[in-house]
């Protein structure tokens, strides 16, 4: 079974865009789950995809986010002691943002096999616990 980190971007793309992020960002989940794959998620990610929602009123696309979040084939993790440790080595790195270095540190504690971002300047970074960064442009599904 592979457990695979979505970075929030791609769920942002999955229920706000009808654009080609949006399809693309649908093709790439779809994969995963016929794939019978592990979604990842930090309780970061249901946060971040929670604010414009909340600030704007709009309950039922919260709710939407929530359900997905608590799922059947999803891990919502919280930040652990063990996600710290990580977060600490990835933090070394100046370039890689704080909210960015706990999903990486969360996926990294979890052991997930793939990361998958929109940010490119995540994509090839090496992270304890994380076997491959990919951007969704070039996720191989």
């Amino acid at each position: 079974m592979t457990k695979v980190f979505l970075d929030t971007n791609i769920l942002v793309y999955l229920f706000e865009d009808p654009g080609p992020r949006g399809v693309r960002a649908m093709e790439i989940v779809s994969a995963l789950s016929l794939r019978g794959d592990t979604l990842v998620l930090s309780t970061l990610t249901l946060g971040e995809m929670l604010v414009k929602p909340l600030k704007a009123g709009d309950h039922g696309l919260a709710r939407r986010y929530r359900t997905f979040a608590h799922g059947p084939e999803v891990r919502l993790l919280a930040f652990d002691e063990a996600a710290a440790e990580i977060f600490a080595q990835i933090r070394q790195d100046r370039g890689i943002k704080a909210p960015d270095a706990i999903h990486l540190a969360t996926a990294g504690a979890e052991g997930c096999d793939l990361f998958i971002t929109n940010d490119n300047r995540l994509s090839g970074k090496v992270v304890p616990g994380v076997r491959f960064i990919a951007s969704m442009e070039n996720v191989p599904i």
